[in-house]
């Protein structure tokens, strides 16, 4: 496991095979100050995981998408292999049951808003790494 490198923008990596929804949420990241990388499936996701981890602070994933995998088994994945990435998880028809998240992560349920995300994202990320408060 490789430490995160330090650096002036946040990244974060947006996995939601809905390209509005995800569109949406890359929308919300950046405004938040992040740099953002997308993913339409759990697949690629993981090969930006790997090639990237050092660079990202936070994973925001859909729960079902195609292939494989879906977001909770994403989540877990992400957690055992890049423990220092946040993880944000979404979904507008399944809810987490008792072993679905990894520990620390957070669930928002679809439809989410800027201030939602933004509230979950200063709720989880260390002092350094919070957003600045949304304004308005």
């Amino acid at each position: 496991m490789t430490d995160p490198t330090p650096q002036s923008r946040p990244c974060a990596l947006v996995v939601d095979d809905d390209a509005f929804i995800r569109m949406d949420a890359l929308d919300i990241l950046e405004d938040a100050g992040f740099e953002t990388l997308e993913a339409t499936d759990a697949d690629a996701a993981l090969a930006l995981l790997r090639k990237r981890h050092p660079d990202l602070s936070v994973l925001f994933t859909d729960v079902q998408m195609p292939g494989e995998l879906d977001g909770f088994a994403l989540a877990r994945h992400a957690a055992g292999h890049w423990p220092h990435i946040r993880i944000v998880v979404a979904s507008g028809r399944a809810m987490p049951g008792p072993a679905d998240l990894p520990d620390g992560a957070h669930f928002i349920a679809k439809p989410f808003s800027a201030r939602i995300v933004h509230d979950h994202l200063r709720d989880m990320l260390p002092e350094g790494r919070k957003p600045p408060p949304l304004r308005g």
